[in-house]
């Protein structure tokens, strides 16, 4: 399908006062849709302090919004926040007239987006299992008689489609049906990975946290020697990625998790619980950041809060401030020390520069997960200091290969 096939445009509301964040959020949303072949043609953005009960937006606003989606053809409107049940069947309503004779309208809400993303994105049984339960949960009090999305997706359940409350009903009972099976299903899967990971109770576990698309995974083939996908994409990574490493004479395991994102669906996180105990039973936290980014500091809160929320919010962490050079090409002044005290203050003790790319502070970083994974190491061996104790090594990265 073809840009030109695919097209659509992005709804928001907002404040004057905020308009600079609106935009970014915009933006994002723009970046979510063309993971998955949408493209952005218009953006619109209305000024209120809440969304309309009724549409979302203003009924003025809507008729802009009507005129503009007929003339262009387009077949995807996207909305910034969720969409009520009530919002949604009011604007199908309104998008997809019963005597319309133009293509069907797909309307989105940023939740449905991301879903769609990581349906798109899963590899393993145990991903697509979670992603598909979501997404059903999701959707169940949102089906309306425009039932197009699960026919849509790349492997997704398929259900029947159909214009009255008879066949709305069964859609209704189908999907209700694939939510039992699949919580069946993960229940079965969860059961497998809890195993796993008690065998794996006497090794340091480290994971990668971070916000979707700040350098995780190309960060975790330099610390691991491994070919993890990394790709400048929005949740290239879905599945939870866990490998062996060793520096010098101290073995850990190392793990790149889902990246997170602002106004995660509720659903994904609950799905998501067994894959996310990787980052809630690790014994050491490297929070990656954008540095680079111009909102890194709103994404370092978002992955804050999503931590709280998951329970790993005390888990000892080294903040990882990524794409230093890249920060430093767009011209803005890079006082180290300075910078340090200010995340210092936010929290966050330990705090290194590096870049992924261009291996800028990769050993400096090395030496100091080694020092923190040495610590639990001992907690664990305490008779491994009579051994000979421990020795610091960049490995797989060694300084002629800087």
């Amino acid at each position: 399908m073809g840009q030109q096939d695919n097209k659509a445009i992005l709804i928001a509301i907002g404040n004057p006062r905020d308009a600079a964040e609106t935009q970014e959020h915009l933006d994002e949303l723009s970046f979510l849709a063309e993971t998955v072949g949408i493209y952005t043609i218009e953006q619109f953005v209305q000024n209120l302090t809440h969304p309309d009960a009724r549409f979302f937006v203003g009924k003025g606003k809507l008729s802009e919004i009507l005129d503009f989606v007929t003339a262009n053809k387009v077949t995807n409107v996207i909305f910034d926040d969720d969409l009520s049940p009530s919002q949604l069947r009011n604007l199908e309503k309104e998008f997809n007239p019963q005597d319309s004779e133009g293509p069907t309208v797909r309307i989105y809400d940023r939740s449905l987006l991301i879903l769609d993303i990581f349906l798109w994105r899963a590899q393993t049984a145990q991903a697509k299992t979670q992603v598909e339960l979501a997404r059903n949960q999701y959707l169940l009090p949102r089906l309306t008689r425009m039932w197009t999305h699960l026919e849509r997706q790349r492997g997704g359940t398929g259900t029947r489609g159909g214009s009255g409350e008879r066949e709305l009903e069964t859609d209704r009972r189908n999907i209700r049906n694939q939510i039992d099976i699949l919580k069946e299903k993960l229940k079965k899967i969860e059961k497998q990975r809890i195993t796993q990971r008690k065998s794996r109770g006497n090794v340091v576990r480290v994971a990668l946290v971070g916000y979707t698309n700040v350098g995780k995974s190309t960060l975790m083939n330099l610390l691991s020697g491994s070919g993890v996908l990394a790709e400048n994409k929005l949740f290239a990574t879905v599945d939870a990625t866990v490998r062996k490493v060793t520096f010098g004479n101290i073995p850990f395991l190392l793990s790149d998790t889902v990246g997170f994102i602002r106004k995660l669906p509720h659903h994904l996180i609950e799905s998501f619980k067994s894959t996310l105990d990787e980052v809630r039973e690790a014994d050491l936290l490297l929070h990656v950041v954008d540095l680079a980014h111009p909102y890194h500091d709103n994404q370092i809160e978002v992955v804050s809060k999503t931590l709280q929320e998951i329970g790993a919010a005390n888990i000892p962490t080294i903040l990882i401030l990524n794409k230093i050079d890249l920060y430093k090409k767009q011209g803005h002044d890079f006082n180290m020390e300075e910078m340090k005290g200010y995340y210092r203050e936010m929290g966050y003790e330990k705090v290194i520069f590096v870049s992924a790319t261009s291996n800028e502070n990769i050993i400096a970083l090395k030496q100091m997960i080694f020092e923190e994974v040495k610590q639990k190491h001992l907690q664990l061996y305490p008779n491994f200091l009579k051994d000979g104790g421990y020795e610091f090594s960049p490995w797989p990265l060694n300084e002629e290969e800087l």
